[in-house]
C-alpha cells in the first residue's frame, strides 16, 4: 500500500508557471505507475497526464495539456511532479496524485487508480 501526499498549489496568473509535487511513502518494493487528475468545480476527474518511469515511460498526456505541461517521476517512485507552464484560467481545478501498481498501465482512465492524494487547489487567475 502506498500513501500519497500532493504539494505545491495555490494561486497564479495566466501565462505563468506553477509545480505540483506528490510524495510517496509506504510500500518501497513495489513500482507504480502514477498519474495526475484535476477536478474543476462542477465537473468530473479528469485525467492530466501519466508516466512510469520504470518502464521508459516519457508521459501520457491530455490534449488539452500537451505542450504546456510536463509530469516527471523519479526512479525510485517516491516523488511525482508536475511542471505546468502557460497556464490558463481553465487550468483552475484541484489536482491529484494518483498510483497503481505494477502490472500496471500508462493510462488517464480513472477507475485503474488504486491509490490517491488527498488533493491540492490550483487557481489561475486571468
Amino acid at each position: 500500500q502506498v500513501h500519497l501526499v500532493e504539494s505545491g498549489g495555490g494561486s497564479g496568473q495566466a501565462g505563468g508557471s506553477l509545480r505540483l509535487s506528490c510524495a510517496a511513502s509506504g510500500d518501497t518494493t513495489t513500482n507504480y505507475c502514477m498519474a495526475w487528475f484535476r477536478q474543476a468545480p462542477g465537473k468530473g476527474r479528469e485525467g492530466v497526464a501519466a508516466i512510469y518511469t520504470a518502464r521508459g515511460s516519457n508521459g501520457l498526456y491530455a490534449a488539452s495539456v500537451k505542450g504546456r505541461f510536463t509530469i516527471s517521476q523519479d526512479s525510485a517512485n517516491r516523488a511525482l511532479d508536475l511542471q505546468m507552464n502557460s497556464l490558463k484560467p481553465e487550468d483552475t481545478a484541484v489536482y491529484y496524485c494518483a498510483a497503481h501498481p505494477d502490472p500496471c498501465i500508462v493510462t488517464l482512465s480513472e477507475p485503474m487508480y488504486n491509490y490517491w492524494g488527498q488533493g491540492t487547489q490550483v487557481t489561475v487567475s486571468s
